[in-house]
């Protein structure tokens, strides 16, 4: 380990080794995401625990995962902290503690009197309002006030007192920890390195307030210079981590003993928010990724989906183009292997003449259009059939076409269509796709509604579905149609397969 390393900034990235883990990259803010059973409890009292000998190492404090109790000042409690030091750290070393929000109350109560003191020494007026604004920006239908020994609980859109028993989970949750990080931040020890250690803060709140969460801590790092480290397996909570820089995700396997934390680029913040964004959806609750090579492949399976009647669940990505497919499939990989337990994903790449299927890559199963392109779908039989034609009326309408518009700026390319022997299944039809929808189909939707709708049919009824020279089936391809339709639905269980759009 480098020296650089060792006395890194809190806005620099370090390299930390603690215990039998080693962790590279550290930022400001890191997610360490990874299913239940990972070890990842175990990674961050490992820290704790090797940390607090490191010389330079100041404050460390580690945040248990299951946090109970009620939002009540208790005397004893307050006791305890006072009179035993350790009391906290040890108490909280097992992973449910059933006063750990008594504990916060008490420790408010700590802040208050520290800040009253501090204020006193510089003959100044404590002002505690910062501190409560901090707490109820985390909060939608309740507030905080300053009350009696600590704190009153109250409707926001009322103004009546709501009592501590009455508060929500979430409330309750959120609160709590926004004390502990409030009187970290408070507490660090100055010219050392203070890193807070948080074990999945996101239990029992909404994917939204555990966006606010994230910006809550966002808020004090931007005012304080510590690191903090989430363990995590809840994806919306990346959601709010977007444009900050100092944040970096680890994703933990069992047995890692080794994690590089990275920033969060392009890729992940095109693919992330599948899994964060809108949860509560069936569409994004039920759903794996599809990676596709660009925007109108997207539109095309988004409309697919849309129009499937829930026989067809993926969530389309783009990325971009067919070069950017391989970076896109590794990342998705390493992200539904770390959250799910029978992770599934796809990728989508175009036939571009060529016909062998691909192999998968991990949880990735990567298929290839059984045509040149998703253009070449609006010719097939059951698109046409949509729009009233067969294959024989189309070409007739095409042939017709050019002999009218020879002054077209397209017409030598659908003139070669036809001399190329109306090659619909391999014949490049970007350029002309849109004379095709106009002219020949003369419909007023676009071509990427077209082909979505007739995927979505497909989907709904693919075992009546013809299956010939022309036919939806065979551009697609068997293993298309394998992978993405399916007769029975998966359950609710937050297993589903991903499918990514390139």
């Amino acid at each position: 380990m480098s020296q650089q390393d060792v006395n890194a900034a809190p806005g620099q990235a370090k390299t930390v080794v603690a215990s039998a883990y080693t962790l590279h990259g550290l930022g400001e803010l890191n997610i360490v995401i990874g299913k239940n059973g990972c070890g990842k409890s175990t990674l961050l009292k490992a820290l704790d625990g090797a940390l607090r000998a490191q010389d330079d190492w100041g404050r460390v404090q580690y945040v248990t995962p299951e946090r109970g109790g009620t939002l009540t000042y208790e005397a004893n409690v307050e006791h305890n902290i006072t009179s035993n030091a350790d009391w906290i750290r040890s108490s909280r070393l097992a992973n449910q503690f059933n006063q750990f929000r008594q504990q916060s109350v008490a420790q408010f109560r700590k802040l208050e009197l520290t800040l009253f003191r501090e204020s006193e020494a510089r003959a100044e007026v404590a002002n505690l309002q910062p501190y409560f604004d901090k707490l109820n920006s985390l909060l939608d239908n309740i507030e905080i006030r300053r009350e009696g020994i600590t704190f009153a609980t109250y409707a926001k859109s009322t103004g009546q007192s709501v009592p501590a028993a009455q508060l929500s989970s979430g409330e309750s949750e959120l609160i709590s920890l926004g004390i502990e990080c409030l009187m970290f931040a408070h507490d660090l020890i100055d010219g050392k390195e203070n890193i807070l250690l948080l074990d999945e803060p996101d239990v029992h709140l909404h994917p939204d307030l555990q966006v606010r969460l994230v910006a809550f801590l966002r808020s004090l790092l931007t005012d304080s210079n510590f690191r903090i480290v989430v363990a995590t397996h809840s994806t919306p909570f990346l959601s709010g981590l977007d444009g900050f820089a100092g944040a970096t995700v680890s994703f933990m396997k069992p047995g890692d003993n080794m994690l590089s934390f990275e920033s969060i680029g392009d890729v992940q913040r095109r693919v992330l928010p599948v899994f964060g964004a809108h949860p509560l959806s069936n569409v994004f609750n039920q759903t794996p990724v599809l990676v596709v090579e660009g925007d109108d492949d997207e539109r095309v399976w988004q409309q697919a989906v849309r129009s499937s009647a829930g026989a067809l669940r993926v969530y389309p990505v783009s990325c971009d183009g067919v070069g950017g497919m391989n970076e896109y499939e590794q990342e998705v990989d390493r992200i539904v292997t770390s959250v799910y337990d029978e992770p599934r994903a796809y990728s989508l790449r175009d036939g571009d003449g060529v016909h062998e299927e691909i192999g998968d890559l991990g949880a990735v199963s990567r298929l290839r259009l059984q045509c040149r392109a998703a253009e070449n779908l609006l010719l097939t039989d059951e698109v046409l059939s949509a729009a009233g034609l067969d294959w024989t009326e189309a070409q007739r309408r095409v042939t017709e076409w050019v002999a009218r518009n020879d002054q077209h700026s397209r017409w030598n390319l659908v003139k070669n269509f036809i001399d190329d022997g109306f090659d619909r299944r391999e014949y490049d039809l970007k350029d002309i796709r849109n004379v095709l929808v106009g002219d020949v189909l003369q419909s007023a939707k676009p071509w990427e509604v077209l082909v979505g709708q007739a995927i979505a049919g497909l989907a709904r009824d693919q075992i009546a579905a013809a299956s010939n020279e022309g036919s939806l089936k065979t551009f697609l391809g068997e293993k298309v149609i394998g992978a993405l339709f399916t007769s029975e639905q998966p359950d609710v269980t937050g297993n589903e397969p991903l499918a990514v759009r390139v």
